[in-house]
Parts: structure tokens; C-alpha cells; sequence
């Protein structure tokens, strides 16, 4: 594939008003969120969520991609009509989570490295064949007394990069996710520190594994304060530090960045995202490729009555959709 196509695909993923739904909960994952609405945690009961969440009418009018499970990627409606299928045809670009979770880094304690580059260039071929058109990989960053080393910030760097350049030679657009986690009593300017090392490191990395930027997504954490932190930051101040440390770190050829909402609030992810896009406009659009944020609320009323809550939390991961494509366009009103 050329880089005028997955540039395509990298522009189509973050068009006007529409962002990406995070899906990609593994078989661990997706018991925990199960168990918090007394769901069992069958193959049978994630493909009927699954369906329930992609065959949402007018999903596609702000999602535009979902990123699945390996699992998810192979599954189809309870009709037989593959999941690839109903996302293409609703406008929804498939996508598929390839790294294999993050693992301690050895000789430093407390850090975490991604792993999943062994054999991923045969993947990568297998999950274009089943209709994938991107990737995403995420490293994650903790912040501590004496963490993240420079280490770990570049250790992650690299395999994002090397995962990137794969991505691309099989055709496949990467989103790259170097998150910084919330968790801790760090203040908004650590925070801040921190993401800007670990951005500038990871285009860096990119840069010298020959990724084509054009062809390339960023799922960013916002620039935010620490869950324990006594001081928590409002949502101006996370909107600008968050805008201001990507246009010191991020290249503007980039097509578009897309954040994680990592622990917040299905509002506070939304209201941080409105609050930066009233700031622009900015050198690449801001949008969304939220999990939680997107899910919680349908999962609730889904997992009370699974048939009958089938069509109202449809409703409302639709509505959810909706209010974080008006942030995209910083465009959202609270009461909307």
C-alpha cells in the first residue's frame, strides 16, 4: 500500500466531528468490566456486546473506527454477517489492538515495557487479510518518586517505532499510544514533564525507524494531574498545558492525534476535549479514541437486560458518539 492510501485512512480516522471507539478489551479485561454489571464472561456474551456496540444506528455519524480484540475481528452478528462487514458498511473503519499487554522492564523495577513484536509482521499480514485497515499499540509510562527512567521512556519508544514501521510495510495504519498514567499524587506540571520527554522520545524513535508521519496516528494521554494529587487541575488548565506540550513535541505533518481518556470521567474526557478544540485551531485535529468513556453507560443498561436494554444502550453509546464528536469540533455543550 502506498503512502497516499494509509495517509487515506490515517485522514478518514480523524475526519470532521468524528472520532475512534476503543473496543479492544482483552478476555482479563473484559471479565472485570462483566463482573461489574453481573455478566458472565462467555465468547457468546462478548460477541452479542460487541454486536450491540457496532450495530448502533447512526454510529457512524461521529465513530470513525473501532478498534477490536483479536477475538472480536473474526466474530460476526448473531445473523452470520461478519463484524468487518457491518463496520465498513456504516462507515466504520476496523482496527485491531496488536501488542501483547505490558510486562515489567527487567533491572528497573516498578517500570513497564510493551511486548508483541515477536512473529508481529506475520499478524499483521493475517489481520489485513481479515479486513484491519489500523493498529494501535500502547507502552505505558508510570510516574513515581524516581520513574519513568529515561530507560523505560526510550525502551518503549523504540518498540512503538519498530511496531509503526512494520504496521506500515503490511499496508496497515499505526496508532501509536505512549500513555502516561494518572495514577499518583503527581501535580499537573510533573505531568506535563513527563509526556513532553516521553512525545519528543517517541518521534525521535520514529524518525529513525523511517515511519512516514503522514501515515501515522497519535493516541495521546492529556496532560493532567495525578488521581491522588490534592491539587487537581480545571479543565482549562489541562486543555492548554495539554495543547501546549503537544506543539512543543508533535511534528505537524502528523495527520491527527486522538486521546485516551485513561481513567476520567465519561464527562471530564469530553469537557477536556471541547475545552482544547475552543483553543484552536491547532496544527493537527484533536479528537477521541475513548474505552470507557465511550462504554460505561451502555454496558450498565445492556448488562441489566441484555435483550431487553438491547436498543436503549445502543442509544446511549450513540449519544455518547454524538456529544464527543461536538467536542472534536469544540462544539459540546453539558447539556447537550
Amino acid at each position: 500500500m502506498s503512502i497516499e492510501e494509509l495517509e487515506t485512512i490515517a485522514q478518514a480516522l480523524v475526519a470532521s466531528g468524528k472520532g475512534i471507539i476503543a473496543i479492544d478489551e482483552s478476555t482479563a479485561t473484559i471479565k472485570k468490566r462483566f463482573d461489574s454489571v453481573g455478566v458472565p464472561n462467555t465468547e457468546e456474551n462478548r460477541r452479542a456486546y460487541r454486536e450491540m456496540l457496532l450495530t448502533a444506528p447512526k454510529l457512524g455519524e461521529h465513530i470513525s473506527g473501532a478498534i477490536l480484540y483479536d477475538e472480536t475481528l473474526r466474530q460476526s452478528t448473531k445473523a452470520g454477517v461478519p463484524f468487518t462487514k457491518i463496520m465498513l458498511d456504516a462507515g466504520i473503519l476496523p482496527g485491531i489492538k496488536v501488542d501483547n499487554g505490558a510486562k515489567p522492564l527487567a533491572g528497573f523495577p516498578g517500570e513497564l515495557v510493551t511486548e508483541g513484536l515477536d512473529g508481529l509482521r506475520e499478524r499483521l499480514a493475517e489481520y489485513a487479510r481479515l479486513g484491519a485497515k489500523f493498529c494501535k499499540w500502547r507502552a505505558v509510562i508510570t510516574i513515581g518518586e524516581d520513574t519513568p527512567s529515561g530507560t523505560c521512556i526510550e525502551a518503549n519508544a523504540h518498540a512503538l517505532a519498530r511496531y509503526a514501521a512494520l504496521c506500515q510495510e503490511a499496508g496497515l495504519v499505526p496508532i501509536v499510544e505512549p500513555e502516561v498514567l494518572m495514577d499518583g499524587d503527581h501535580d499537573l506540571d510533573v505531568s506535563y514533564e513527563v509526556t513532553e520527554a516521553t512525545l519528543r522520545s517517541l518521534f525521535g524513535a520514529l524518525y529513525e525507524q523511517n515511519v512516514m508521519l503522514e501515515g501515522t496516528i497519535l493516541k495521546a494521554s492529556m496532560v493532567i494531574s495525578g488521581k491522588d494529587c490534592p491539587d487537581q487541575a480545571d479543565v482549562e488548565d489541562v486543555a492548554e498545558a495539554t495543547v501546549r506540550c503537544l506543539k512543543a513535541a508533535v511534528p505537524a505533518s502528523l495527520p491527527g492525534i486522538v486521546f485516551l481518556s485513561g481513567g476520567q470521567s465519561d464527562e471530564q474526557a469530553t469537557a477536556h476535549l471541547n475545552a482544547m478544540n475552543q483553543m484552536g485551531p491547532h496544527p493537527w485535529p484533536l479528537s477521541f479514541s475513548y474505552g470507557r468513556a465511550m462504554q460505561t453507560a451502555a454496558l450498565t443498561l445492556w448488562g441489566k437486560d441484555m435483550q431487553a436494554n438491547f436498543a436503549e444502550a445502543q442509544k446511549t453509546v450513540a449519544a455518547r458518539a454524538r456529544q464527543n464528536g461536538l467536542a472534536a469540533l469544540g462544539q459540546w455543550k453539558k447539556s447537550a
